[in-house]
């Protein structure tokens, strides 16, 4: 595993705990980013999220937008 990889799956694992943790699914993620001005279909953040290369700023919506103000990182 490349260290590009990693980080990427390591970013991934981190926003899908949070969404778990608070029990929410992708549409309920989509409509908390609605609720910030950020509108994306289901499917496509499904797709963003797994795909693991979204940007620092799509993290920093998402945690916005799920009340997100702490992460652990291990």
């Amino acid at each position: 595993m490349t260290d590009e990889i990693h980080w990427q799956k390591l970013a991934t694992n981190i926003l899908k705990a949070e969404l778990a943790r608070r029990g929410l699914t992708y549409d309920d993620l989509r409509l908390a980013l609605e609720k910030i001005g950020i509108n994306k279909t289901a499917t496509n953040i499904n797709v963003t999220i797994n795909r693991g290369t979204f940007s620092f700023v799509f993290f920093l919506q998402c945690a916005e937008a799920i009340q997100l103000d702490k992460i652990q990182l291990k």
